[in-house]
């Protein structure tokens, strides 16, 4: 019996599918935690959801930015960008039962001495202090006021997590930590702006996880999201996002021995 986390799959379910044969996954013996991003820009997104619909049972992923971009579009709240690949999930007969479900899905996860988020945890948040944040955002997602949250999600701002922040404000900064955050400035606020590699960063950056004083430290942190990073692991921060949409690599790491078993995948260009 193991546990595997598996970086963004983003609509590639056929390299996902080699992937779980690689690791002789076996359902209702292993588990997989999926680091979020399960849909969009790949070819097969409504096939990546009925596949972790059906195995539920065995399987737990995050919310990563990409998936709410599909919940806020489903709801008539965001558009469908030219490179989105959402309308086989937006037009299948199933399609509002798998997007139901994926709205109900957790921001954040913890258990056997680790914790996963799609992309970053503020410094000032424990891992405990983010689980109890990552709610707030998972009991309106899964509300009765689901629409007015997601009708209002969209932006920016604010950049500096402060307990004093309530209402959408206070929402939207969880969430683009947790879903879109990469880099922070030097004094702590969250830039959005540069996507790029660690190495060619703005001198006035640093990775989230490089942030002085970081409160995270009580289990190492499983994270996705950003691609240009590649596989980065150290004591404390396992990301596993290698970028197989953009023709690099599917990633499974076995939680028990941290083990990484590494696909490469074509670029999505390719096999769309």
């Amino acid at each position: 019996m193991a546990t595997y986390a598996i970086g963004d799959i983003q609509g590639c379910f056929a390299p996902f599918q080699q992937l779980l044969r690689m690791i002789e996954f076996t359902p209702g013996k292993d588990s997989l935690w999926l680091t979020g991003d399960l849909v969009n820009r790949g070819p097969e997104s409504l096939e990546v959801l009925r596949w972790v619909f059906r195995h539920q049972d065995c399987v737990q992923t995050v919310l990563g930015n990409h998936d709410l971009h599909l919940l806020a579009v489903a709801e008539g709240f965001g558009k469908v960008r030219s490179d989105d690949t959402l309308l086989d999930v937006l037009n299948a007969a199933d399609g509002k039962i798998l997007i139901d479900w994926l709205r109900c899905q957790p921001m954040m996860i913890a258990g056997d001495g680790y914790a996963m988020v799609h992309a970053g945890l503020m410094p000032d948040w424990s891992v405990d202090r983010a689980l109890s944040l990552a709610e707030e955002v998972e009991n309106e997602l899964s509300g009765p006021g689901y629409r007015e949250f997601l009708s209002r999600l969209y932006g920016n701002k604010p950049v500096r997590w402060s307990e004093e922040l309530r209402g959408v404000e206070r929402l939207r900064l969880i969430v683009n930590a947790m879903t879109r955050m990469r880099f922070l400035t030097r004094d702590g606020e969250i830039d959005l702006a540069y996507k790029g590699e660690r190495e060619g960063a703005p001198a006035n950056l640093l990775p989230w996880f490089d942030a002085p004083r970081r409160r995270a430290l009580e289990m190492p942190v499983i994270c996705g999201h950003w691609s240009a990073l590649g596989l980065y692991t150290s004591e404390d921060v396992l990301s596993i996002d290698t970028g197989c949409l953009w023709g690099g690599s599917l990633t499974a790491l076995r939680l028990e021995d941290r083990q990484v078993f590494s696909l490469p995948c074509q670029a999505y260009q390719t096999i769309a």
